[in-house]
C-alpha cells in the first residue's frame, strides 16, 4: 500500500521527531528543587554552602517567589548573602519568614542559563513567579532611572528600603563628613550612591552612639553637607548630590536646613521588560 504525505510532512511511515533539550532540563532542574527541603536564608545556613556556581529558589511563607542564579565569578553564598542582606533592610517582610533551596550545577552548565529555564518551566506550570521580573534582583540602576516613577508591583514598591535599619560599623564620636559618608555607605544593607561635597574631609560631626539608624546618620550627615546639597531617599536607594531636585520615587530629604517627608509617586500600569534592571 503506497504511503500517503500530508501538508505536515506527515505520512504514513514517517514523521517528524521533536526534542526539546531545554524544557527537560528545565523540567528536571524543577524536580530536583522540588525534592529538596528548605533553609531559612541566615548566615549560619549560608555558612554551610560551598562557593560554587549554583540555581536557587527563595520562598516567603512557604511560598515560591523567586528563582535566581549564582555565577562562578560569585558562588551560591555570596549571591544568596546578597538578597539576605537586601531583605533584611526593607519594609513589609520579616527575614524569620524567608526561607531557600539551591542546586550546585557544572560550571558548563552555567552556559545554558539553568535560571531561564526554571522561569521558563513555572510559567508555563504556574503562570508566573511573584518575584520574577519585579525588579528584586536588580542592582545599582544607575543615575537615569533616579527619577523614574515606579510601577505598583514592583518590588520596591511593594518592599521600600527601612531608613530605621541600623548602620553597620558606625563609630561614635567626632568624625569627618567625609569619613561618615564612606562608614554609611558601607553599613548600609541597600545602595547609597553619592558624589563627595568639597572640603568634606574638613567638615566635622559628632556620631552618636550606636546602634545608629539610617535616618538618624543622614541626618547628621544632612545637617552637615553645604546648601544646596540634598540626600535623597528613594523607595530602592539613597543618593546624594549638589541642587535640591525633587525626584518622583523620593520618601524622605535630608537637607542643611531640615528633614522633609514626600509620598512617592506610583504607576499603575504593568510590570515591563523595561522596568526591570539586573
Amino acid at each position: 500500500m503506497a504511503g500517503t504525505s500530508g501538508i505536515d510532512g506527515r505520512g504514513q511511515f514517517h514523521d517528524d521527531f521533536r526534542l526539546s533539550i531545554t524544557k527537560a532540563l528545565g523540567d528536571q532542574l524543577a524536580k530536583a528543587l522540588d525534592g529538596l527541603g528548605t533553609a531559612p536564608l541566615s548566615e549560619e545556613n549560608l555558612a554551610e554552602l560551598k562557593e560554587r556556581p549554583g540555581v536557587y529558589q527563595l520562598y516567603v511563607k512557604g511560598k515560591f517567589v523567586y528563582v535566581g542564579k549564582a555565577d562562578q565569578s560569585k558562588g551560591l553564598p555570596g549571591r544568596l548573602n546578597n538578597h539576605l542582606r537586601k531583605l533584611g533592610g526593607r519594609l513589609n517582610i520579616d527575614l524569620a519568614d524567608v526561607t531557600f533551596s539551591c542546586l550546585y550545577v557544572d560550571e558548563d552548565f552555567s552556559a545554558l542559563a539553568p535560571e531561564r529555564l526554571l522561569i521558563t518551566h513555572y510559567r508555563k506550570k504556574l503562570g508566573g513567579i511573584p518575584w520574577d521580573n519585579s525588579g528584586f534582583g536588580s542592582k545599582d540602576p544607575g543615575v537615569r532611572r533616579d527619577k523614574t516613577v515606579l510601577k505598583k508591583a514592583h518590588f520596591d514598591v511593594r518592599y521600600p528600603i527601612n531608613l530605621a535599619a541600623p548602620v553597620e560599623g558606625l563609630r561614635a564620636g567626632p568624625a569627618s563628613l567625609k569619613d561618615l559618608l564612606t562608614d554609611i555607605k558601607a553599613g548600609l544593607p541597600y545602595l547609597f550612591r553619592y558624589e563627595e561635597p568639597p572640603e568634606a574631609a574638613n567638615i566635622m560631626v559628632e556620631v552618636p552612639p550606636g546602634p545608629v539608624t539610617a535616618d538618624q546618620a543622614f541626618r547628621v550627615a544632612g545637617a552637615a553637607i553645604p546648601a544646596p546639597w540634598q540626600i535623597t531617599a528613594l523607595l530602592s536607594h539613597v543618593i546624594m548630590y549638589a541642587g535640591t531636585e525633587d525626584y518622583s520615587s523620593a520618601t524622605r530629604y535630608y537637607r542643611p536646613d531640615g528633614v522633609t517627608d514626600q509620598e512617592p509617586k506610583k504607576d499603575s500600569a504593568p510590570l515591563t521588560a523595561a522596568d526591570i534592571t539586573d
